[in-house]
């Protein structure tokens, strides 16, 4: 058992690496559930960008070979050959025109233009069978119409520059797969497995290595996201990450006229907690802070230090009337604990985009910072609300915790 362990945390260390993947990472990588949706929007630009230069030089390339047609097949076949290479061309530039990805649901674009790539090739293969007479091929244009055959091959290893989970890999690689099998039949008009088992083997196996490769791709990448986007000492975003995120979530709310609403937090008497107790006794009440808010939040939530001790939510599709039901789980749950056991404290303030009529992300900003500072000026521990009312935060401390399990 010891030894599976220490087999296991080898291959992890050494072959997986630079990072270490948790067992929840690990299922991420072999089914494409689970990412939040900064790491599916930075694939969905990795991929969408590979694609693009991907079809700009097939664009060009796939039209040019046509030379080689006309130089073996006679002019009848080369002329349908010719004319399949520019539709495909096409297609290709088509994919490779530029244009951003789309504030919704941009995952999804980015594998739909990676589908449509991955298909021309095989497509083309299939109307290579369709144009040509395989039954009277010469020498040379028999080579020719082999090389056509390695196109589904040639697809399946392409797979292995894309970040991608395992099971995406394997659904991509079907199409090509079917397209070899149609292939062999329409060519050979009998499928032999001593015949052909030997090239489906080897499509079987550059399946694997891509889907290797992409998980690779994918942990690799989702390390250097994390790293990059996330605040270290806390966990939660970095300010400029989040001023994508909200940026991304403001163009977005706008477009569909929904709701989003900001929360700006600033812990109170900070600077004394660094007084009494040292600076370690502050980054612990931070990372408090921050472990509470995030049981608060939802799956599309952001939760984004802003600087120092003060720190913003996102709550995309959170109207005003459904506030107070955020603001009940705080009150119930509060927001941490400082290191001598009392109750951390916060000034927060609220703004909302369609009640406050912010016309952009940072009005939002400063109208939840504003507020922020109105309620310092109510007496800390409370929330000043869009309407500008005050909501007052009872914080119950470790001591009373542990007196009411007592009684209870």
């Amino acid at each position: 058992m010891l030894n599976i362990k220490h087999s296991w945390a080898h291959i992890l260390q050494n072959i997986v690496g630079p990072t270490h993947p948790s067992f929840r990472q690990l299922l991420r990588l072999i089914v494409p559930f689970g990412r939040s949706p900064s790491i599916r929007r930075h694939a969905a630009s990795v991929i969408m960008a590979r694609v693009q230069l991907i079809c700009f030089l097939f664009a060009w390339l796939v039209p040019l070979c046509a030379v080689v047609d006309w130089w073996v097949f006679d002019a009848v076949e080369a002329t349908k050959l010719t004319i399949l290479r520019f539709i495909a061309g096409g297609i290709f530039a088509m994919l490779a025109w530029p244009r951003n990805l789309p504030p919704r649901r941009p995952y999804r674009r980015a594998m739909w233009m990676l589908f449509c790539m991955l298909l021309v090739p095989s497509l083309f293969y299939l109307g290579v069978l369709q144009a040509v007479d395989t039954a009277r091929l010469t020498e040379e244009q028999r080579l020719v119409v082999q090389l056509y055959a390695l196109m589904p091959t040639i697809v399946l290893g392409g797979l292995a520059i894309f970040p991608l989970s395992a099971l995406e890999i394997l659904l991509l690689s079907l199409p090509a797969l079917a397209t070899a099998i149609a292939g062999l039949q329409l060519s050979d008009h009998v499928l032999s497995w001593t015949q052909h088992g030997a090239a489906l083997w080897f499509m079987c196996m550059m399946t694997g290595v891509s889907m290797f490769s992409g998980m690779s791709q994918s942990h690799y990448m989702e390390s250097l996201v994390h790293q990059a986007t996330t605040d270290p000492l806390t966990g939660a975003l970095t300010r400029r990450s989040g001023v994508e995120t909200l940026e991304r979530l403001f163009l977005l709310a706008e477009q569909t006229n929904a709701p989003l609403a900001l929360a700006f937090f600033d812990i109170d008497h900070f600077k004394a907690i660094n007084d009494q107790f040292g600076h370690d006794a502050g980054d612990q009440a931070l990372r408090s802070l921050v472990a509470e808010l995030k049981k608060y939040l939802r799956r599309g939530d952001a939760l984004v230090r802003w600087g120092g001790e003060e720190f913003v939510v996102v709550l995309p599709d959170m109207a005003v009337s459904q506030l107070p039901i955020f603001l009940g789980r705080i009150q119930a749950g509060g927001l941490g604990h400082r290191l001598d056991g009392r109750a951390l404290e916060a000034s927060v303030g609220i703004a909302e985009r369609r009640a406050d009529g912010a016309g952009d992300w940072t009005s939002l900003v400063e109208l939840a910072d504003h507020r922020m500072y109105q309620a310092k000026h109510e007496g800390r521990s409370c929330i000043v609300m869009p309407d500008h009312s005050v909501v007052k935060l009872t914080m119950v401390s470790r001591q009373d915790l542990t007196s009411q399990a007592r009684k209870s």
